[in-house]
């Protein structure tokens, strides 16, 4: 009953990719916070009044509207499904880049300022408080739009939006988390990041998925999460997909770069976890 399952989403997932790249869906540009710092997002809506299951979509680290790009190829496909995709920018980033510093601006001063610890302590405050509260907001936001189901949000991520879906769910009750390549780039250098992480995995009982390329730039992150996830008893899935490209970079770039490789998985772990 799975393996059909499992076939019967693959092969919606593959119809989905083609109708959803020929229709060219489109978002909506909406304001989820005017204080302290006003901050902007892409909202993508499956047509109808709803209500709809959702998912909070954590962008990148990459400058400037290029995020936009990730959400162009993987958002058409959940409202496909029938799913909201709301995609917002934390500070310094795409719309809400007058919101603040960039992010990685921020972490390169920190590194000329005290070198490799100072850099990952700043990184750590950053995504722990900043740019997790412009989550907390969007979550909110969205929780509070009436064609949405407030009770079936999950939040999903890659590299540092992977990083800030684990961090919201451990502060927010939500049906599901993906994490896509989180701190695959940055774990072996920060000792902090990697106990924020782990507290952060350890303290949220919705379920977990992990997925990247296998030829990111480190397996690790992914490998010790999922061993502490499964240590304490919580739900946690790991899945590892064939080398994308012929470098890390080009790794870590499967998320966004080879959606079709991983949809319909990541789907069928998503309804699993929020219905439908």
């Amino acid at each position: 009953m799975r393996r059909l399952l499992c076939l019967i989403l693959f092969f919606a997932a593959g119809s989905a990719i083609d109708a959803a790249h020929a229709e060219g869906v489109q978002p909506e540009i909406v304001r989820y916070a005017e204080a302290p710092q006003p901050l902007a997002g892409e909202l993508y809506k499956p047509p109808g009044p709803g209500p709809f299951i959702a998912v909070l979509y954590n962008h990148g680290s990459a400058p400037g509207m290029l995020n936009s790009e990730a959400a162009r190829a993987i958002a058409p496909l959940f409202v496909r499904a029938g799913w909201v995709f709301f995609m917002p920018y934390r500070r310094g980033q795409g719309l809400s880049a007058k919101a603040g510093p960039y992010i990685l601006d921020e972490v390169s001063a920190a590194r000329r300022r005290g070198g490799k610890h100072e850099a990952s302590v700043q990184l750590v405050r950053l995504l722990a408080r900043d740019h997790l509260q412009d989550q907390l907001q969007a979550l909110a936001w969205l929780r509070s739009q009436p064609y949405v189901r407030a009770d079936r949000i999950a939040l999903a991520g890659n590299s540092f939006g992977g990083i800030e879906a684990i961090l919201g769910a451990a502060q927010a009750p939500v049906c599901a988390t993906v994490a896509a390549s989180a701190a695959s780039e940055s774990w072996d250098e920060s000792p902090e990041l990697q106990q924020l992480m782990k507290d952060a995995a350890g303290g949220s009982a919705a379920p977990l998925l992990l997925f990247q390329a296998a030829n990111d730039f480190s397996l690790a992150p992914n490998k010790a999460l999922q061993q502490l996830r499964r240590a304490a008893g919580q739900p946690v899935e790991y899945k590892v997909y064939p080398p994308f490209g012929t470098s890390a970079s080009a790794g870590h770039s499967f998320p966004y770069r080879s959606v079709d490789a991983w949809f319909a998985e990541v789907l069928d772990f998503l309804a699993r976890s929020c219905g439908s």
